[in-house]
């Protein structure tokens, strides 16, 4: 039987507080596209907002939901301790610049032979910026931002576990990751795709985390198409896990399963994509609802808060 491998991280799912203040903080200062506003299928009356880069490609996109009144989150294990952000080589010192103008607080750090800008956003979900050769260059400029110096997607994530040898394990034998490294407090795990490929896991077993504003709800791998997927539920299942049934979340399929560290995995499909429902050019533009919410949208949208795009302040300095 052919090894199952993921090519990486399809997306990552964290919650927050404020709707526009993460349209602010994700578009406004990083310079991603907005490129889905719906609703969590199981709360409406929240939103469910992607961002990634011009298609929200694979490997691009990070998701939030954003409860006004959430209580704060504790990161710890179980969790994707910190998101991390690729961009072209030579562009360090333009976000180094950028966080300063917009007076976000960084450290500088490496690891593995690579320099990190080590930032929090505005609801302390911990987020890091790394220079890559690997990944397409964006071709989305918002900001100020040029596409040179542009975000091309996920790093990839620094994993936080309470059993970090059972989740080294999963990554190898069943995400078909290889371990490449292992350097002080991390070891490093890479699979075959460009972007949201390379995966640090932090060896020394953490107490658990409490889920809230300004933590990583889950971590999304790739299948390839459906035919694909159901072999990863196959393979999940046969490997001593327990993945729930494939769930239709309209621009994906998804299974889940909480792997022996604790940490929420998910496996979603590559197709359809974003523009199943909304022309490219105009991707993030409406609140897009699944049929069978349609008939209540105008109930929906009452309680929404509105949100919208916007070039800040700092921008025009």
């Amino acid at each position: 039987m052919t090894k199952q491998q993921t090519a990486g991280i399809h997306h990552i799912t964290a919650f927050v507080q404020n709707a526009q203040g993460t349209v602010d903080f994700y578009s406004g200062i990083l310079g991603l596209r907005l490129v889905k506003k719906t609703i969590n299928f199981d709360a409406p009356e929240v939103y469910h907002l992607y961002f990634g880069d011009e298609q929200g490609s694979p490997g691009t996109i990070i998701t939030f939901f954003p409860w006004p009144h959430s209580r704060k989150g504790r990161i710890g294990g179980g969790q994707v301790g910190i998101t991390t952000y690729a961009v072209p080589t030579g562009s360090l010192a333009f976000w180094e610049e950028r966080l300063t103008r917009f007076g976000i607080s960084y450290e500088k750090t490496v690891r593995f032979h690579e320099t990190y800008l080590q930032f929090e956003d505005r609801d302390g979900l911990k987020l890091e910026i790394v220079e890559r050769e690997q990944g397409a260059p964006s071709t989305w400029s918002f900001g100020g931002i040029p596409t040179d110096k542009a975000i091309k997607g996920f790093g990839g994530a620094i994993l936080y576990s309470t059993a970090p040898d059972k989740t080294a394990q999963l990554l190898q034998q069943v995400m078909g990751l290889e371990k490449i490294g292992q350097e002080g407090a991390f070891a490093r795990f890479k699979s075959y795709g460009e972007i949201g490929n390379i995966i640090d896991l932090q060896v020394t077993p953490m107490a658990y985390g409490a889920g809230g504003a300004g933590t990583v709800h889950h971590i999304a791998w790739r299948a390839k198409d459906d035919a694909e997927h159901e072999l990863w539920r196959s393979h999940v299942q046969n490997s001593g896990y327990h993945p729930t049934p494939i769930v239709d979340r309209q621009y994906f399929n998804a299974i889940y399963f909480r792997e022996e560290g604790g940490i929420l995995f998910e496996i979603a499909t590559d197709p359809p994509g974003f523009a199943r429902d909304e022309a490219p050019e105009a991707l993030g533009e409406k609140i897009m609802l699944p049929e069978w919410f349609e008939e209540n949208r105008a109930q929906i949208e009452s309680n929404l808060p509105p949100i919208a795009v916007r070039e800040l302040e700092a921008n025009q300095q």
